[in-house]
């Protein structure tokens, strides 16, 4: 790849060097604050050979490069004719950071940050429910049992109490105390609360009108709630003096906020979400065909720039007021789709490196993780991808005259997410299986008519060329020079914590696997030791990232927390230099988690193999708690 080229298309695609207040780098992606970030040509961008996806986040737009992001960079600031505002690996206090944020993109950073930590809990529940109705239905567990009686409660008990969750994850998410927002959420969650306002009428607090409402199993209220919380403590917090902020901080924000909620924000926050959810249910009512085509046929749309995350609070407020949804099935039509445009690549694909590429990522993308085949396939042929969003809008517009619906919420949408159309009536699974048959045969025989332009000769498998190494910007003469065939690659962990899998790091470029495969870890140290034998080729100014090649070629980053380039090297301390030499255990660098998570930041650490062309799969370990250097996964070739 000619990384002076990629620059240059870099540089013209974001609106010209006229249109770049400010650039820089992290471990993987530039940074730049655009003047305008509508003059940037993002699908275009997208497409461009070397770039692995754009991103827009906290007004900032990124584009992800990977490993060689630094060679990018020095490439792109010496095509400039002025150089950028601040040095690489920092972002600080920009004058890109200082302008206005955009509000919609900070909407849906917000919206997502607060509802991916919490679909482990969800999910687990909601597959629990499924399981329960299943049984039911089958007339293996009676309704009057005590067996079903506490299923159901394990089932029930995560929606019920979705307030506090929520209320935890919208206060980490703000920067606030997760245990004052938590407590606001049972406040107003307390039995006594419930009973007083269960009979419909109003009642008075201090000669104040507090309108009836229920709160339990809602989203929309206690997220309102947390976020004018996080101001109100904030507040409370500048003017209170250290020795007394234990004490004054928690008691003035909560007598102030647990009444306002009851007066306001709660019965605000509750017409808001029944009028969505009402709104959603009469669409689908009342003009179901015209809105299953227009969203199964946009969805990969809403995905590509992040509007999908808008529908989270509509889905999950949907599950929890009626016991199902019509969007689910909807995002199952257009990820199968996704999946049946690329095998009708792989179907008239005449180069071998293509056919395997799209057959992979296709089996993939019907499991449910569509980025591959999205990105690495469809998109990259164009009309495939078209394909795909008519194959969705066909099979959604099946699934809206036969009203299937979801009944449970689960993580992947996909074919192991099949249990969510689980019903007393069986037909809406077998119309769910139709619809997602009708995806993938419409998306793959469009395909296969529409055809599209491949870039290389036509060659077969064999003798298909091994792809170019990506070269890291500090590699070593000991690191990987040439691509040889892959080993497996086990690596074991480099810190001491809780074991994620990557859909729960609030960071798309992670959680959606742009920029390869593998484990989180939530660290309960501030230590990262060297999960391989090999060499330290990359290792952030900023400290928060360390890139490693292994002595078999598996090249690795372990990004310590989200965003925390920002904290420009504070609280982080490498003990080791780019082009060290290391073994599994060697010590590579201290933080303060504890100062990172106080400044706003999580500390879920990404630990990912990028080189993943070179490897089948990710087999993980099985463990939820991990030590240093016990086994994390194995890469196999």
């Amino acid at each position: 790849m000619d990384k002076q080229q990629l620059s240059k298309d870099i540089l013209k695609l974001v609106g010209g060097e006229e249109n770049i207040d400010q650039v820089t780098h992290c471990m993987t992606r530039l940074r730049f604050n655009l003047n305008d970030n509508k003059l940037a040509d993002k699908a275009t961008l997208k497409n461009t050979p070397g770039v692995m996806g754009v991103m827009e986040n906290g007004g900032q737009f990124q584009v992800i490069i990977g490993n060689d992001v630094p060679v990018v960079y020095n490439a792109l600031v010496g095509n400039m004719s002025k150089s950028p505002n601040a040095d690489a690996g920092s972002t600080g206090a920009s004058t890109g950071e200082k302008k206005k944020r955009n509000p919609v993109s900070a909407l849906f950073d917000f919206i997502s940050g607060i509802f991916t930590p919490i679909l482990p809990a969800i999910t687990g529940a909601g597959m629990i429910k499924g399981i329960v109705a299943i049984l039911v239905a089958v007339g293996w567990l009676s309704e009057t049992s005590s067996t079903y009686i506490i299923l159901s409660a394990i089932g029930d008990g995560a929606f019920y109490f979705l307030p506090i969750i929520l209320a935890i994850s919208a206060a980490r998410k703000l920067g606030s105390n997760m245990y004052i927002a938590a407590a606001l959420a049972a406040g107003i969650m307390h039995p006594s609360i419930t009973a007083l306002l269960a009979d419909g009428h109003n009642s008075s607090f201090m000669g104040i009108t507090v309108i009836a409402a229920t709160y339990s199993s809602t989203v929309i209220p206690i997220v309102l709630a947390v976020w004018i919380a996080s101001y109100v403590e904030k507040a409370v917090d500048r003017v209170t003096h250290a020795s007394l902020k234990l004490l004054i901080v928690p008691t003035v924000t909560l007598l102030i906020m647990v009444p306002l909620t009851l007066m306001t924000v709660g019965p605000l926050g509750t017409v808001l979400g029944n009028g969505l959810s009402g709104g959603i249910s009469w669409l689908f009512d009342n003009m179901s065909i015209f809105a299953s085509i227009l969203i199964g046929g946009t969805m990969s749309l809403l995905i590509i720039t992040g509007m999908h995350y808008a529908l989270l609070p509509i889905i999950v407020g949907s599950m929890t007021s009626l016991g199902y949804d019509f969007i689910i099935p909807l995002m199952f039509a257009a990820n199968l789709a996704q999946g049946g445009a690329a095998f009708g690549v792989g179907l008239r694909s005449k180069n071998g490196k293509t056919k395997s590429l799209a057959y992979s990522t296709g089996l993939t993308a019907i499991m449910g993780i569509t980025e591959p085949a999205m990105y690495g396939i469809n998109m990259k042929f164009k009309k495939p991808f078209i394909a795909a969003l008519i194959g969705g809008a066909v099979a959604g517009g099946f699934m809206g005259i036969v009203n299937v619906k979801a009944y449970v919420l689960t993580g992947l949408v996909g074919l192991p997410s099949i249990a969510a159309f689980i019903s007393p009536a069986i037909s809406t699974l077998l119309y769910a299986l139709a619809g997602g048959l009708i995806a993938i045969v419409a998306a793959a025989v469009l395909t296969y008519i529409l055809g599209f332009q491949e870039d290389n000769a036509p060659q077969s498998a064999e003798a298909t060329p091994a792809a170019e190494p990506t070269t890291p910007a500090a590699t070593t003469s000991a690191a990987v020079t040439e691509e040889a065939k892959a080993q497996d690659e086990q690596v074991f962990s480099p810190i001491t914590g809780e074991v994620k899998p990557l859909s729960e790091v609030p960071d798309p470029a992670f959680s959606e696997e742009i920029m390869g495969k593998g484990f989180a870890i939530q660290p309960s140290e501030g230590r990262v030791v060297s999960p391989i034998n090999g060499t330290v080729f990359s290792l952030s100014k900023s400290g928060h990232a360390i890139g490693l090649v292994s002595d078999t070629g598996a090249e690795m980053l372990i990004h310590i927390g989200i965003d925390t380039v920002k904290l420009k090297g504070q609280f982080f301390s490498p003990k080791v230099q780019a082009g060290a030499k290391v073994a599994v255990g060697d010590v590579l660098m201290e933080f303060d988690r504890e100062q990172i998570e106080k400044a706003g930041y999580t500390t879920i650490t990404p630990v990912i193999i990028t080189n993943m062309h070179q490897y089948e799969s990710i087999e993980s370990a099985g463990r939820t708690t991990i030590k240093e250097k016990e086994l994390l996964f194995t890469a196999k070739a």
